[in-house]
């Protein structure tokens, strides 16, 4: 690694050197390392898997989700209720570690500091798939929605650091969530026109057990029983959407979910109707 790259990144060249000596430090470029952060937090450089503390990482994930961003907002995102001198120090040494362990993983960008862009990282691609289904490419959705299979990542969740707390990572969370529930819900609509209602409806309820107060996914599948021309299924998942709407939120159903069966805004369900719509007794 070059002297001025190792002080760019926040390393100090002379340790650096000594630690590689000691065979602290990996000589992997960052063209053959993969981020992974669906489900739980991994670094592979190479054919190895890279250690780090946890302040390295926590570094790496604001990097890897947020981009290129300035020292001074990194530190005050990852250490809010430190001074600024002594987060910046906390910053100082998080780059140190990450040098340290795969050299030119972090670089700095007229003075702001971003993960090398040869770093592949799982969520940033699964952003980028969901939303190209979304837009609807052919390449990406012909065999997806022909076949009912959700892209990798989200077939199994695709949940952002489950188990980590930061308060920070709640909107990115989100973001992939509201991604995931439309990519069900627009593979629902697709199997459905195509008169695979099964797995349109494995789709719609999918969204449902993500999130049993979205309307939209309640009116998902509403919709594939009435296409397939089963109403009293129907009838029985309006119910359950009023039900849930009702005990949860206070409110009814919006007009446009009453309307798709023809009843008034005010029409009440019958308790016989009232069975959940994705088999929860």
């Amino acid at each position: 690694m070059p002297r001025d790259a190792s002080l760019r990144a926040g390393v100090p060249a002379a340790a650096a050197r000594d630690d590689r000596r000691r065979g602290l430090a990996t000589a992997e470029p960052a063209r053959s390392a993969v981020l992974t952060l669906l489900g739980s937090f991994r670094l592979r450089v190479g054919a190895a898997e890279v250690r780090l503390p946890v302040g390295a990482q926590r570094l790496l994930v604001v990097l890897a989700l947020r981009g290129r961003q300035s020292r001074s907002r990194v530190a005050g995102t990852l250490w809010p209720d430190s001074p600024e001198a002594r987060a910046l120090g906390s910053l100082r040494t998080s780059l140190w570690r990450i040098n340290l362990a795969a050299p030119a993983l972090v670089v700095d960008t007229g003075g702001a500091i971003d993960l090398a862009p040869e770093v592949t990282v799982d969520a940033r691609e699964l952003i980028e798939r969901t939303k190209a289904l979304l837009q609807g490419a052919p390449s990406s959705t012909s065999t997806s929605t022909s076949t009912g299979v959700l892209p990798p990542g989200l077939d199994d969740g695709g949940e952002l650091l489950p188990d980590w707390d930061d308060e920070w990572l709640a909107d990115e969370r989100e973001r992939l969530c509201q991604l995931h529930l439309h990519v069900r819900e627009s593979f629902a609509e697709r199997l459905a026109s195509e008169g695979k209602f099964g797995l349109a409806l494995d789709m719609a309820l999918g969204a449902l057990r993500l999130d049993t107060l979205r309307e939209s996914a309640h009116r998902s599948v509403i919709r594939i029983h009435l296409q397939e021309g089963n109403l009293s299924e129907a009838r029985r998942a309006y119910a359950t959407c009023r039900r849930v709407l009702a005990q949860e939120l206070g409110v009814a159903p919006a007009p446009e979910t009453t309307r798709m069966l023809g009843l008034p805004a005010d029409h009440p369900p019958r308790a016989d109707r009232a069975r959940p719509a994705w088999g929860r007794p």
